[in-house]
């Protein structure tokens, strides 16, 4: 006995997104970097914006980004030093969506470290540049554990 066949076909399966490994993250991380700075110096944001993922181009135009960017840019914070430092990461890297890496943390630039989120999109087979959040954070003066004690006072000393 036949079975009917239908002519509907199966859909297709999408590979879940590869979670990427620590040296991946980090270079993602050092391109957008690079991209930013290049950008910045440069005044153009047309790079930065076709290495993006899809729905970053449609959202941005290069004059937008040129508005975005622009309280970074006048900050004169050089970006181009975050690439002689490893990102320390303010947690661990985290699918928010099955298809979207976000990576927040800092680079330890003195005087003036740099802050980032980054939202990165699984696009045909690489990760792209999503959402971008960079700016300048100051370092704290204090050492961790905990507010630092003022030393205990002098007694005056003892008239004979």
């Amino acid at each position: 006995m036949a079975l009917p066949v239908s002519a509907q076909q199966a859909p297709l399966r999408v590979a879940a997104a590869p979670v990427p490994g620590e040296l991946e993250i980090a270079k993602m991380v050092w391109s957008t970097m690079a991209a930013v700075d290049h950008a910045n110096r440069s005044g153009n944001y047309s790079v930065l914006r076709d290495l993006a993922a899809p729905g970053f181009q449609m959202s941005n135009d290069p004059a937008r980004l040129t508005q975005i960017f622009a309280s970074l840019r006048s900050s004169d914070v050089d970006l181009s030093n975050t690439m002689l430092l490893a990102p320390t990461y303010r947690g661990a890297p985290r699918m928010v969506q099955a298809d979207l890496l976000q990576v927040q943390g800092s680079f330890g630039l003195r005087p003036t470290a740099i802050g980032f989120d980054l939202l990165y999109q699984y696009v045909q087979g690489r990760w792209r540049l999503f959402g971008v959040s960079i700016g300048p954070m100051q370092i704290a003066t204090q050492q961790p554990g905990g507010p630092a004690q003022p030393p205990p006072p002098q007694r005056p000393p003892r008239k004979r």
